[in-house]
């Protein structure tokens, strides 16, 4: 079970992709993947896409906590679905206001 945990910080008006580079950024295999995301300020969205398919169009991230704690997913949302084999996966974050951080992780798991 591949995981990626990430603290990405965000300048204002940037943006940044925090799975480009990973191993496993193209799926080796069919995998249930699950993404949870908080950032330090209510100004962050993100867009999630697997191959072709837009899994979360550009919505808000949970917002709170402290830069570089890991969420739960007891407290923040996750967004999970059933990735195809040799899928690109992708998470860009946008901040329409000052700089933040944003820190989640990924976990991969084979279908």
């Amino acid at each position: 079970m591949p995981r990626l945990i990430f603290s990405t910080a965000v300048g204002a008006g940037g943006t940044a992709r925090p799975l480009d580079g990973w191993q496993y950024e193209y799926l080796p295999y069919p995998a249930v993947v699950k993404v949870i995301m908080r950032s330090t300020l209510a100004t962050d969205r993100a867009t999630v896409t697997s191959g072709s398919e837009t899994i979360q169009e550009e919505s808000p991230i949970s917002a709170g906590g402290v830069a570089g704690q890991t969420p739960t997913d007891f407290n923040t949302p996750a967004v999970q679905w059933l990735g195809a084999y040799n899928d690109r996966l992708k998470i860009l974050l946008r901040n329409t206001g000052a700089a933040s951080t944003v820190d989640g992780y990924i976990d991969i798991q084979p279908a």
